[in-house]
């Protein structure tokens, strides 16, 4: 009995052996990238991978791409992976083309952040798009955090549901963060907006940060509370990460509360004025009617949890949101949405206008 346990041990191994060398096999084909352009909508060059970014951890399970544009993020029962920009930055425009895993996904979290909470230990700011998979049939959820000052007991989260699958193609995935508000924007459509103000304070993420990619196992929470772990059974889990953009002020994190500031370094301080001027007017970073309505649109459809209302967590809502009754209805105390609509097919073309937007949500909880 021990001698037919132990090669049935063996043989799992090896088959999941083979099915990592397998998988990164196709990921080193599928990240084989085409020439970097300027990106239409933002008019911005993506950068290569080592002209901006490092290595995190997880050093054997991130892959490169031939020319250097693209990464591979690889999630194993041994380790997961991630990278961190060589530089931080205070403003800016951060974006990545993301291809999610498929199959059985559940507790795999895969996030595309701004943090300084190395450096901040309890005043940190953090600015979040963090990916949480889910069951075989279900989709994944897109989750989004807001923290400024060590603000993660007045946590500012939204989770929402795609109107694509998330796992055939890449979807551009950003963040513009001034000091006039904070966008993130799927491919196209911004889907939230957070502008600071008075009653917001020092919740609004103020200090440099840097920027991070991970993939790693969040069975404790991602998916259902807990409830779903992640099945090793199913990985490697790979995500994939391209059209990288880094376009911003760069300052050490430290460098704002020094006496000098920026005004030892003209050519920075020059580059963070001309920033500053092009988000000031950049098609991008101004919120027209048209792009009010398809967020609002995209939320109304694809919202799934908000913090505003969550009367359970914040009996008083927080100043700063922007209560809307015909959307309010929808949710119960806890914030999630109280109902599951019937599913209906959903587009597997890239479509940055999300035209069609069809419900889908399902279980939603936080």
């Amino acid at each position: 009995m021990n001698q037919i346990q132990n090669q049935n041990q063996i043989k799992a191994s090896a088959m999941e052996n083979q099915a990592y060398l397998v998988a990164m096999a196709v990921a080193m084909m599928v990240i084989t990238s085409s020439p970097t352009t300027a990106m239409g909508f933002f008019n911005v060059t993506p950068i290569g991978f080592d002209e901006g970014y490092s290595p995190l951890f997880g050093d054997g399970n991130l892959v490169r791409s031939e020319d250097g544009q693209s990464v591979s993020l690889v999630l194993n029962r041994y380790s997961g992976s991630g990278f961190i920009s060589s530089d931080s930055y205070r403003y800016g425009l951060f974006s990545a083309s993301v291809k999610l895993p498929s199959d059985y996904t559940a507790g795999v979290v895969v996030a595309f952040y701004m943090s300084n909470g190395d450096a901040f230990e309890k005043t940190h700011d953090e600015l979040d798009f963090e990916f949480l998979g889910n069951v075989r049939g279900q989709d994944w959820k897109v989750q989004t955090n807001v923290y400024g000052n060590g603000s993660t007991s007045r946590g500012r989260e939204e989770r929402y549901l795609l109107p694509f699958d998330p796992t055939t193609e890449s979807h551009q995935y950003s963040i513009l963060w001034t000091p006039e508000n904070i966008i993130f924007y799927i491919d196209e459509t911004p889907i939230r907006e957070v502008t600071p103000s008075e009653t917001m304070g020092g919740d609004y993420p103020s200090k440099p940060m840097l920027l991070y990619a991970t993939i790693w196992d969040g069975s404790a929470w991602a998916t259902a509370g807990g409830r779903y772990k992640v099945n090793y059974k199913y990985s490697p889990f790979v995500a994939e990460f391209s059209e990288l953009i880094l376009h911003g002020c760069q300052m050490p994190i430290l460098q704002q509360f020094s006496t000098n500031s920026l005004d030892d370094d003209n050519e920075d301080e020059q580059h963070c004025a001309e920033l500053e001027s092009e988000f000031a007017v950049a098609d991008y970073a101004v919120m027209t009617p048209e792009k009010r309505q398809a967020m609002r649109k995209f939320r109304e459809h694809y919202m799934t949890y908000s913090y505003c209302y969550d009367v359970l967590r914040y009996p008083v809502a927080f100043p700063d949101c922007d209560i809307v009754p015909s959307e309010q209805r929808r949710f119960l105390e806890s914030g999630n949405i109280k109902y599951t609509p019937r599913k209906h097919r959903k587009s597997k073309r890239k479509d940055s206008s999300f035209e069609n937007l069809n419900v889908v949500d399902k279980e939603a909880d936080l």
